[in-house]
C-alpha cells in the first residue's frame, strides 16, 4: 500500500502540541521529549507523524490509534 500524506496542520491546534511532545525516541530511551519537523501520513490503514527527537534529531514515530481523538480519520 502506497504511503498517503496528510496535513498535520489542520489539526487543532492543542492536539497538534500533545502530540508533538508526547513521544518515545529509540536512541534517547526517553519518554516526552518531543520533535520537530512533523510529517504526518497514512500507511496500511495506521496513521502516523514522523518528526525529528528535539534532543538527538533522530526520527522519531508517534502512531495514532483511533481512540487517540483523531477525528480526521476517512
Amino acid at each position: 500500500m502506497d504511503r498517503i500524506e496528510r496535513d498535520f496542520y489542520l489539526r487543532d491546534p492543542e492536539e497538534q502540541a500533545d502530540f508533538l511532545l508526547q513521544t518515545w525516541c529509540n536512541e534517547c530511551q526517553q519518554v516526552d521529549l518531543g520533535m520537530t519537523d512533523p510529517v504526518e501520513y497514512e500507511l496500511d490503514g495506521k496513521i502516523a507523524i514522523e518528526g525529528k527527537c528535539k534532543k538527538c534529531g533522530n526520527s522519531v514515530t508517534t502512531e495514532i490509534a483511533p481512540d487517540d481523538g483523531d477525528d480526521t480519520w476517512q
